[in-house]
């Protein structure tokens, strides 16, 4: 199953993008053996739009344009569900033995996703209450989907 990241925004060069791609790589290197591939990671340019709810659709289609079809839809928001690491890890667990071809990870813009988007995810996502800059949030990303894969490879999990 292929993993990607659909970002609104570039990550800069500099500290935020080289600990990205630390975890890119790690997933890389361990996902073949439990059938997950390398994080596709696809950086959406932000609206120009003046009018925020206007941002928000255009950045909101441009995301929807990149899913490939049958793909889970992991929809990044603050509303979203707080879930631990075992269990993301069970969906992607989930997504993969049911024949889904990707697991699709969206983070929208400044303004969020549009509300077409979220209503079509299979899962939307939380990192806790606080407000994330999108940069931090693709890496914890990164990081969480690391940790399925080492827990799908069997490597004990501290919180178990």
């Amino acid at each position: 199953m292929r993993l990607i990241v659909a970002a609104i925004g570039r990550l800069k060069a500099g500290p935020e993008r080289e600990l990205a791609e630390r975890y890119r790589a790690r997933v890389a290197k361990a996902g073949r053996a439990v059938g997950l591939r390398d994080i596709e990671i696809i950086e959406i340019r932000e609206s120009r739009a003046q009018d925020a709810g206007r941002r928000v659709l255009e950045e909101s289609i441009a995301l929807a344009n990149i899913i490939p079809e049958r793909a889970a839809i992991v929809a990044l928001d603050e509303r979203g569900e707080n879930l631990d690491s075992s269990s993301l890890t069970g969906a992607l667990t989930n997504w993969r033995d049911g024949g889904r071809p990707a697991a699709v990870f969206v983070i929208g813009g400044a303004d969020g996703l549009g509300a077409e988007l979220k209503k079509q995810a299979d899962l939307t996502l939380a990192f806790g209450a606080a407000t994330w800059p999108h940069q931090l949030v693709r890496i914890m990303l990164m990081e969480q989907l690391y940790r399925a894969v080492t827990i799908l490879a069997g490597h004990p999990y501290h919180r178990e």
